[in-house]
């Protein structure tokens, strides 16, 4: 489903469209000498924008999906790090290299490595405040999740203890997994370019200013007013009408 901010592109067009047929119901009384304001390029204009419409709408689809992908892709990631954590405690490693592990694992799950102070005060204020624990959303892009879940198998390759039986958790099916993520994830950056640039193709069309669609719609607004008045049914019958304008 198009977002509020996407279908009010189509509401745009769509209206313009009405514009069009109001304008074209005056006959041979709507004559304007600017040329820009003439049925034919109305129309041309109502068309190119259809156009990039339907080119957002395409390049839409495939972005979603890869989006889709991704998130399926990422979600068991944090309970998959938890499970190798707990192997890799009862592997017998020393405290040492189980910690430098755990400082990557935290960042692949957003925790973070000891509490963030935050005060608040106990009892009314009367009692001296306490310590509040926070979980970090930092490093929680999907780039810096892909990056430390590759630092997390190249330290866990590198410990002789770490040797499951378990397939799931062995590093050669964590190697695999974490080229699927880059696979995932580059997915849909590559989808996000073709979805931007009909982004902005459409845009262009309809929010530059004087020659945009809106602006276009609002000067013919305009010229219909001068040519039959403020108070005609003519004008009455597309001064109703909206046109919501974005910077580009």
């Amino acid at each position: 489903m198009p977002s509020k901010t996407e279908s009010g592109h189509a509401i745009n067009v769509a209206t313009f469209n009405d514009l069009i047929s109001f304008v074209n119901g005056y006959g041979s009384a709507y004559n304007p000498s600017n040329e820009a304001l003439a049925l034919p390029q109305l129309q041309a204009l109502a068309a190119s924008a259809g156009t990039l419409l339907d080119a957002v709408y395409t390049a839409q689809a495939p972005y979603n999906a890869a989006v889709a992908a991704r998130e399926v892709a990422f979600a068991p990631l944090s309970k998959l790090v938890t499970r190798v954590m707990s192997f890799l405690k009862a592997s017998g490693v020393t405290p040492e290299v189980y910690d430098s592990v755990l400082t990557v694992a935290r960042k692949i799950k957003g925790a973070r490595a000891s509490a963030k102070p935050k005060t608040v005060p106990a009892n009314g204020g009367e009692e001296p405040a306490v310590e509040v624990r926070t979980v970090s959303s930092s490093q929680m892009s999907y780039d810096s999740r892909e990056e430390n879940f590759g630092r997390f198998i190249q330290l866990l390759a590198a410990i002789p203890q770490y040797a499951p039986n378990e397939e799931e958790l062995q590093v050669a099916t964590l190697t695999a997994q974490g080229e699927d993520l880059k696979a995932k994830n580059a997915a849909v950056i590559n989808a996000s370019v073709p979805l931007s640039n009909a982004r902005i193709a459409r845009d262009e069309v309809l929010y530059t200013p004087v020659s945009g669609l809106c602006d276009i719609a609002l000067t013919v607004k305009s010229y219909v007013m001068a040519v039959f008045g403020a108070s005609s049914p003519q004008y009455k019958q597309i001064g109703k009408l909206r046109f919501t304008k974005q910077k580009i």
